[in-house]
Formats: structure tokens, sequence, C-alpha cells
């Protein structure tokens, strides 16, 4: 017997209720047999001009709207928030637990039998992904995809990843700020988001890889042609999962979420994949820790994209994509089920790679042992995460004396001063930019190095905080300490003139001070004044969990499957 449809309880009835559902939505022109019985497929759209990556959004829900009809079902497209990675203050991250809800409570609240995804930006597809899964109706993603690669003076250019080196160059005199205003043109030529593995492309990849979008979704172009193809048949796929009743607890296995670890290693995907995912796991109720990433960490690099590496998305799509790096760590994936039914081998079953440079093979890659590493210690008793793939491999075994800033208004207050006491050993500390801190985990963890260092030539150095940094960034920068200065975590007492001694190898992070002197720092201490006292940031304040914990909302954690049966009329 064929389960009765979600939609029935609104479309379905032959009352006052069923009037008034039907007969609103007959307004935009729907026909009597649209609410026959048929799939109602709500189109979760993240579109916004304020979220340059989604632009392209609005057309690739036509492409979904086309798939659904031709498999039987209706469309129905809305809203919710979008994060504009790079134009929201003071983080987007501190919005992702607010689509999340948005997503969640509109899937809940409104008749539908199945949603489609649009997402892209940085904290768009995490922040659907976890709504979505929250109330567990079928879901599948569609990206935004990325833009076409950046040109400038004859040359390829990658979406952050040169930002940060020109900036650099400028301040060290290398590089004319005219040229620096030039390169700005060139760098973002079409919509879509950042044509490097970011956080973004990072995010859109692992989500192939964990079988919740169909194959090649990462890396097509957002303008490339196939990208529609892909949303139409998206649509259509949809249809026929809401028959089979495949729900994201069916795909969002421990398998999945350990498969989304090792492809994340591969690609050289973003440190913030792993609040993403562990917040996600939380949602299905999903048992992933932190040192579930260790799994990733002797994964060899094979993907030559930035920051990591030296090619872009356009470069990883034309080499074969996803199915290619699946392909590559087939003797490694874990049985997992996707939104196409079967077995994620599915998904790289004759695939081919046209480009060795750009995707290398397991066994000759571009780095070995490049996942992502946790370290613990007396300095992250939860822990923190680095990424040896973009590190400076001799600083990722490091002990010296720390230069501490307070706050970020610190670092930027004293970073260029030309009497900074550091040296090219030291270690930078930068505290109150956590989950609570800033709020909202921001982006800055990559510091700037100091100005009197640039002008010496150097380039790395090891910096420590409780923050995040972007996809598109670099460096041996050590992330998402937990717990956070503002919880009354240990980097909350690290004083200028510390020893702090680094071993990536060991796993440990350790602040080299007496627990005698820790404990009297710590009787001295007392957290920043909260920043927000109102609206969604107090009630973010209030209630996050820490990085270690995927910084989600404590009362968010878990899913809510029942059916809404009040009426509104």
């Amino acid at each position: 017997m064929t389960k009765k449809r979600r939609s029935a309880a609104w479309y379905g009835k032959l009352d006052k209720d069923g009037f008034i559902h039907r007969s609103w939505m007959k307004n935009q022109g729907y026909p009597d047999h649209a609410f026959d019985g048929r799939p109602i497929i709500g189109i979760c759209n993240t579109w916004s001009e304020l979220t340059p990556c989604n632009s392209g959004l609005r057309d690739l829900a036509e492409g979904v709207k086309r798939g659904v009809w031709e498999a039987g079902g209706v469309p129905v497209e809305f809203p919710v928030m979008s994060l504009g990675e790079t134009q929201m203050k003071p983080t987007a991250m501190l919005f992702r637990n607010l689509l999340a809800m948005d997503v969640e409570e509109s899937i809940r609240a409104y008749g539908i039998d199945g949603v489609v995804l649009l997402g892209g930006c940085d904290k768009t597809t995490p922040g659907q992904l976890m709504g979505a899964a929250s109330v567990d109706l079928p879901a599948i993603v569609v990206s935004s995809g990325p833009m076409l690669n950046g040109k400038w003076q004859g040359r390829d250019i990658g979406s952050g990843t040169d930002v940060w080196k020109f900036s650099e160059a400028v301040r060290a005199g290398e590089m004319t700020l005219q040229d620096f205003m030039n390169a700005e043109s060139g760098m973002s030529r079409s919509k879509g988001v950042c044509m490097t593995m970011g956080t973004a492309s990072t995010m859109s990849s692992l989500v192939e890889a964990m079988g919740m979008s169909l194959p090649t979704n990462a890396a097509l172009p957002a303008v490339d042609s196939r990208r529609m193809a892909l949303a139409h048949l998206t649509g259509k796929r949809i249809v026929e999962m809401v028959d089979e009743d495949l729900k994201p607890s069916d795909i969002l296995t421990k398998e999945a979420f350990e498969n989304a670890i090792l492809a994340n290693a591969a690609v050289g995907g973003s440190t913030n994949a792993v609040v993403h995912l562990l917040a996600l796991a939380g949602r299905v109720g999903i048992d992933l820790s932190l040192q579930d990433f260790e799994i990733g960490s002797g994964v060899p690099l094979l993907v030559n994209c930035m920051p990591s590496g030296q090619y872009l998305m356009e470069d990883f799509c034309y080499a074969g994509g996803m199915p290619v790096v699946l392909k590559e760590l087939s003797h490694l994936l874990r049985p997992a089920r996707t939104v196409l039914g079967g077995d994620i081998a599915a998904y790289h079953d004759g695939a081919e790679c046209w480009n060795r440079d750009v995707i290398r093979a397991f066994d000759a890659p571009l780095k070995p042992a490049a996942g992502l590493r946790v370290l613990r210690g007396n300095l992250a008793p939860d822990g923190a995460i680095v990424k040896p793939s973009a590190a400076t491999e001799a600083l990722l075994e490091h002990e010296a004396a720390v230069h501490v800033f307070e706050s970020i208004e610190d670092l930027k207050a004293n970073i260029d001063r030309p009497d900074l006491p550091v040296t090219a050993d030291t270690i930078l500390v930068l505290k109150g930019c956590g989950p609570r801190g800033y709020p909202g985990m921001p982006e800055v963890g990559n510091m700037p190095i100091p100005r009197v260092l640039v002008e010496q030539g150097v380039r790395d150095m090891v910096r420590i905080s409780d923050a995040r940094m972007s996809g598109t960034a670099f460096g041996t920068v050590i992330l998402h300490v937990a717990p956070e200065a503002q919880a009354g975590g240990p980097l909350a007492l690290v004083r200028t003139g510390d020893r702090i001694r680094v071993s990536a190898a060991r796993g440990s992070l350790d602040l080299l001070v007496s627990d005698a002197e820790l404990a009297a720092r710590r009787a001295a201490w007392t957290p920043e004044a909260a920043h927000y006292t109102r609206g969604y940031a107090k009630m973010y304040v209030d209630t996050v969990l820490q990085a270690d914990k995927g910084a989600d909302l404590d009362f968010l954690v878990g899913k809510d499957t029942r059916l809404v049966t009040r009426e509104s009329h």
C-alpha cells in the first residue's frame, strides 16, 4: 500500500480547511489536478543579491521545476534566509543556526512531501542540511557551483587564496596598490561560489561524497549548462525519492560521515567542514566526535587545487571532478546509501581522469598524509585542528614564546607596529574569537603576518586561536581551540612570553606553564562582557555549543519528525 502523502493533510481534505489551502494556491494559476494527490515538492532557495555566490539559484530553480513537473510532482519554491559569506557582519557563521531554524520550520509548517535544497555559499549548504535533517523529509541538494577561473595579467587567480597573497605582497611593498585594485575586477568573472577549494566548494564536494546530491554536483561551474541539466535531473529524482520514502536519516549514516572525512582529506578541504559535519551529525543522531576526523589524517592529498595546490575548481571539473576522487578512494570508502538509492560506489562507476596534474592517483599524490590533524593538550582539552596540506611542514613541530592579542581589536591596532616584539619563531595567539566570544566564531584565525616580519620576507608562522579560518586561506594555523577563551578555556590564561609546544605528529598542543601558575591566573580571570543582549544574537550566545560539538545551539540538537496537526483557521 502506498504511504499517504504528507501534503494530503493540507490539500487532500474536502472540507473548509482543504478549500482554504487549495484555493489560495490557485491564485497562482494552479489547475485542479495539481492537488489530486501528486507529491508537492518544496524548492528551498537561498537566492539573494546580497549573497553573490548564490545569485544564480533563481535560474537553477527553474531547472528543478522542469524535472519535478516531468516526474509528476508539483514544485513550489520558497525563500529562506541567505548568508552572504563575504558580506555579513560580524560573521555569517553567527547566522548558520538561524538559517537552519528557518529551513526546519518552513519545511515543517508547509504542506510539502520532499525538498530540494538550493545553496552553495559557505554556511548555506550546512545550514540547509541541518534544517532538513531535523524534519527528515526526503531531501536532496543542488549547489550553486563554482565561479569560472579568475583571470589577471594572463594568469589564473583564485578567490580568497590570491587575495591573501596579494594583500601581503602590498604590505611588503612587492605589489603596487594599483595592481591590487586591478586584480579585483578579474577575480570574480561569473556567478557562483569561490573557485578555490574553499568552504563552499568543500561542502559541495562532501555533499556529493555523502550521497546527498547527484554525482558531479561539486565541480560543474555555475554557468555551465550541465549544472542546469543536473538541476532538472535532481527535480526528477526528488519525486522518486518521495515515492520511495528515502530520507536524510537513511543516507546520513556514520559511514556517510566517514566518507566525507576521507574525501575532505583527499580534496584538501576546508577546516570549516569540521564544525559543519559535527553539527549535522548532531541533528541526525550520529555519534561523531572530533577524534573521528583522525581517520582522514593518513589520506593523501589528491586534488591539486588552491589553497593546497595550484589549480581551480573549473580545472577540477574538466579533470573529472569528485567521481574521480571517489574512485581513487574506493578502497577506503565505507558502503553507504545515496539519494540514488544504491551504494556510493555507483558515484564513481566508469569515472575517468582527464588531467593527472589536477587529480592525482592515490599512489602518486600531491602530498602524503595531508588530512586534518586533531590536537589536544592542556591548551586545548577538548581539541583543536590544523590543516597540514596548507601549512609549512617545518612549523608543524614547533616550540616558541608567544605574543598574545587579547581581541581582534587588539590585533588590528597592533599587528603593523614597527616595534612589535616578534620574530619568525614567535607563536601568535588570538583570543575572544570563538562561538561566544566574537560572537559567531569568525574566519580570522589566519592572522596577518606582522608587518615587521613581512618586510623581512616571512610568509608563515604558527598562529593559534579559538576562531575559524576561510577555506581559501593557508598557513600553519591552529584553529577551533576548545573550550574557547570566552568560555573560560585555558586559552584565556595565555600571556605574552609564555611558551607553547605544537606537535602535529603527536597530536599535541601544550602551554608550558605550571599548573599552580595557571590556577592563580584562573582565579584572577573574568570573562569579557557580552557584546549582544537582545534578539537572536543573545539566544545564540546563551545556547551555542563549543566548536568540538559543531557550534550548534544546544536545543536544536536532534530532530522532530512529528506532523503538525493544528490548523491556523
